[in-house]
């Protein structure tokens, strides 16, 4: 039965407002994911495939290093400080981290905006999902609200590279000074974006925190630390495969399909509607919220079996069957394991799913790095997506059980 109550839910537009926040997140981080092998090959100066590759994977690292450093710690200012506040500051960073790309001119300042746009995305989706958390009047109002969050981020992970495989394809066969205008445009798309959506916060968001001591003394008295710990590592193996999969699928499509630019974005908008699509049916009205608790070992599986398939898809049909199953795998498995977290969050629920957020955030730079490091070692084929699937193996095995202590915790029966 659900205990945490609330003197009044999240106001509509409030939610709306905190959507765009997240939506706004996603846009700007997914914008440079199909730029950033050509955006390197420009400032290194270089087509050495394992100099490049080994770029891909360092920058999309440094990121998810970023939100793994500062997701608990933005999490927690937030049980202290305010949900609102935190949002706003993460908006408003990670616009001016997204600014100063307009300005790089060298890999250093690379680096250093990737890092810097981690660390203020890092403040706003735990503070997002403890604001629902704050004002849920019931389990299924929560899930559901959480529905919408993930929609927003998927759509957002939708969006993003479509811009930037766009940008991409408007600068084939223009100068190098118009190619220059036309990567300038998008990122300052994504910061206007990013600007009206913490402008939308600041008028919209109450600047409160409601919390229920009753539910939060039980969280603290009986919390199961194993329980949470098995769901960390899920989200962890699940991201780190993604962040493999992810350079990898730049990489690989770039150097052995030989596709294009607008292609390698369009697999990562590929990418992004699954995710999208998966992320708004799992917790939707159509399943029960503590049904999902039985979805994560199949979620796995199906990841595991894209990432089996992906060195060994030859065609374009081929390769978006294998970008849909790790999409719609990993799709269901990151909603659902926000929700069990949250449900048992106590007190410090913001510090607690900044956890999971820091725990996707350090798979994903351990993926995305080891990823790019290993895709071009003529020794060992393949082995990056090897040492994903191992992992996520893994992560199946972490699933044993888990279904009942769940249900257990819940005090339902199964």
């Amino acid at each position: 039965m659900f205990e945490e109550t609330c003197s009044r839910p999240l106001p509509v537009r409030a939610r709306f407002a905190i959507l765009m926040g997240v939506f706004a997140i996603a846009v700007g981080y997914g914008i440079i994911l199909p730029m950033l092998p050509f955006l390197i090959e420009r400032l290194a100066r270089t087509t050495d495939a394992t100099t490049l590759s080994g770029h891909t994977g360092l920058l999309s690292g440094i990121y998810a290093i970023a939100l793994f450093l500062f997701a608990p710690l933005w999490g927690k200012i937030s049980d202290q400080h305010g949900r609102r506040p935190v949002i706003l500051l993460g908006l408003i960073g990670f616009a001016g981290s997204l600014g100063l790309f307009v300005l790089v001119q060298n890999l250093p300042a690379l680096y250093f905006g990737r890092f810097l746009a981690g660390l203020f995305a890092a403040a706003v989706t735990p503070a997002a999902y403890a604001l629902i958390c704050d004002h849920a009047p019931s389990e299924e109002w929560r899930a559901h609200r959480f529905a919408l969050i993930n929609i927003a981020g998927g759509a957002g992970s939708f969006v993003g590279p479509m811009i930037g495989g766009m940008v991409l394809g408007a600068t084939t066969g223009l100068l190098t000074e118009r190619a220059e205008e036309t990567f300038v445009a998008g990122f300052l798309a994504a910061v206007v974006l990013t600007l009206l959506g913490a402008s939308a916060v600041w008028s919209l968001v109450p600047d409160t925190i409601e919390q229920n001591d009753v539910r939060a003394k039980k969280a603290e008295r009986g919390g199961e630390w194993s329980l949470v710990l098995r769901l960390w590592f899920i989200v962890f193996v699940t991201a780190a495969a993604v962040g493999a999969f992810e350079v990898g699928l730049s990489l690989r499509g770039k150097q052995t399909l030989g596709m294009d630019k607008f292609q390698v974005g369009m697999m990562f908008t590929e990418c992004g509607l699954v995710m999208f699509v998966v992320q708004g049916m799992v917790l939707s009205p159509l399943i029960k919220p503590q049904i999902t608790r039985w979805l994560l070992a199949p979620a796995l599986l199906m990841l595991a079996v894209g990432l089996v398939l992906v060195p060994l898809a030859s065609s374009h049909i081929a390769v978006i069957i294998d970008i849909a199953l790790v999409a719609a795998g990993a799709g269901a498995i990151f909603p659902i394991v926000t929700y069990w977290v949250s449900f048992h969050a106590g007190q410090t629920r913001g510090a607690n799913l900044g956890r999971v957020t820091g725990a996707a955030s350090l798979g994903q730079a351990l993926g995305s790095t080891t990823s790019g490091l290993l895709f071009d070692v003529s020794i060992l084929p393949n082995a990056a997506f090897a040492v994903a699937i191992i992992i996520v193996i893994a992560g199946i095995a972490a699933t044993l059980g888990l279904p009942r202590m769940l249900a257990g915790l819940m005090g339902r029966a199964d």
